[in-house]
């Protein structure tokens, strides 16, 4: 039998790759792991972490508004510091990326620092020099989609927006998608004057209608200038700052323009042609129901080969790989009812189907909702309203579908996330007591159906 550096080698060193690398490091595997940047990929650097983080920060601007109308007299204007967030931010990022090198090497993980290129199924090359393994697993995740636009070379993309100087006073966001919301809110909550422009009806392209249309509301009242049905055609510098040309020959300007219009598997310079492994039509890396690729050898999981680009996923993803590798393999990855949250504000969570892919799939189903202003804002003074929804197949009585728009949603949904993997019907919803008063409570005390 051929003789190998390592039992596995992992390339990419985000949430994916560097749980593989230490959980199989653990099994008593020699791993090898390769990464050129900081340790903890987008999640950890340039996306979850530091996007919730902004996140809270302009939360408080609404906390300051708020306080008033329960008794709290601030004695000056509030003023916000954006060079200590962003200071405090890559404090907080640092650490993590040394928690993540501190797990591989205790976990007895070889790191390499470098760009990896693949050889051939068993082989990878970093800075000219070859390393062999008898298994291969690409985790290099994602990279912002940026599409050919008169002007491209003034845009930023999601990735530069945790470190803009100076802060923006006037921000354009081009996209619809969960990154984009995310951004218009935060910025529109630390007191840029925000403009979004999305190209469809509706933002969030794949969620639910209603909590489409409802977050857009909702959006609009808290200053987002959110315009529908709006596409850039070109950006110019002009002598105020960037003109943007809009499709049908509007101009708006701003300080900064961010596209956030989607991402695509960071593929490129991978070597991946030379050692045989095919991409699907969407351009990411093709791998079947155990995450192998068109080369036995060769696996990949995260962001570059699946269609859900969920932190978690590449998570789950990697320990399937792990135990079919070194351990029992019989660990599965089941898709359905993936619960997420979006930290827009309001936030969004959700789980399972939509009312729409519900019919679908299942035919006739029952939906529940509700729209109410949560107590908070019965002092607050804020107009912020809530919203939930349960669809439900008529069928089993089984609750396959879970909408909050509201505050907290994704801690919210996830609690109801664990009944609805366990076969939850409507029936268990009803006979649950509430916590009250919460907003949650809602989810157990729906009672009337919507008609149709």
């Amino acid at each position: 039998m051929p003789t190998f550096d390592f039992d596995l080698f992992v390339i990419g060193g985000g949430s994916g790759g560097v749980r593989a690398a230490r959980m199989a490091a653990q099994t008593g595997a020699r791993v090898g792991l390769a990464e050129a940047a900081d340790l903890g990929g987008t999640c950890v650097n340039v996306g979850c972490i530091p996007k919730k983080l902004y996140s809270y920060a302009a939360g408080y601007a609404e906390s300051f508004e708020e306080a008033a109308g329960y008794g709290w007299k601030l004695p000056a204007e509030p003023q916000f510091d954006w060079s200590h967030l962003k200071s405090q931010r890559a404090k907080e990022i640092s650490r993590l990326n040394g928690i993540y090198a501190s797990l591989l090497k205790n976990s007895g993980v070889t790191l390499i620092t470098g760009w990896a290129q693949l050889v051939d199924g068993h082989t990878v090359e970093i800075d000219g020099k070859r390393h062999t393994a008898r298994h291969l697993l690409v985790a290099t995740g994602g990279t912002p989609f940026v599409p050919e636009i008169p002007g491209r070379e003034h845009i930023v993309t999601s990735d530069a927006m945790f470190d803009l100087d100076p802060f923006p006073k006037r921000l354009l966001v081009v996209g619809g998608g969960y990154i984009a919301c995310e951004f218009a809110s935060i910025f529109n909550g630390l007191g840029s004057k925000v403009t979004q422009l999305h190209r469809r009806a509706h933002l969030l392209t794949g969620f639910d209608d209603d909590v489409r249309q409802f977050l857009a509301n909702e959006m609009g009242k808290a200053g987002v200038d959110v315009r529908l049905n709006c596409e850039a055609s070109s950006i110019a510098r002009g002598p105020d700052g960037l003109v943007v040309t809009l499709a049908r020959g509007q101009q708006i300007e701003a300080d900064t323009v961010l596209f956030a219009t989607g991402r695509v598997p960071n593929t490129q310079g991978l070597g991946l042609e030379a050692a045989g492994v095919k991409l699907d039509e969407s351009g990411a890396i093709a791998v079947d129901a155990h995450y192998r690729t068109s080369v036995p050898s060769i696996y990949a999981v995260g962001d570059v080969s699946t269609r859900v680009q969920l932190t978690p996923v590449a998570l789950a993803e990697a320990m399937v790989v792990v135990d079919a590798l070194f351990g029992k393999g019989k660990r599965r990855m089941d898709y359905e009812f993936i619960p997420t949250a979006v930290f827009t504000h309001p936030n969004i969570g959700t789980c399972g189907y939509t009312e729409l892919d519900a019919r679908a799939k299942f035919g006739e189903v029952t939906v529940f909702s509700s729209e109410f202003k949560s107590l908070r804002h019965t002092l607050s003074g804020r107009s912020e309203r809530t919203f939930m929804k349960l669809v439900v197949d008529k069928k089993s009585d089984r609750v396959v579908g879970l909408h909050m728009v509201g505050a907290d949603a994704g801690e919210v949904v996830q609690g109801f996330a664990v009944a609805m993997r366990a076969g939850a019907t409507k029936a268990i919803f009803d006979s649950t007591i509430g916590i009250h008063p919460t907003g949650a409570e809602e989810f157990v005390t729906m009672r009337e159906p919507m008609p149709g």
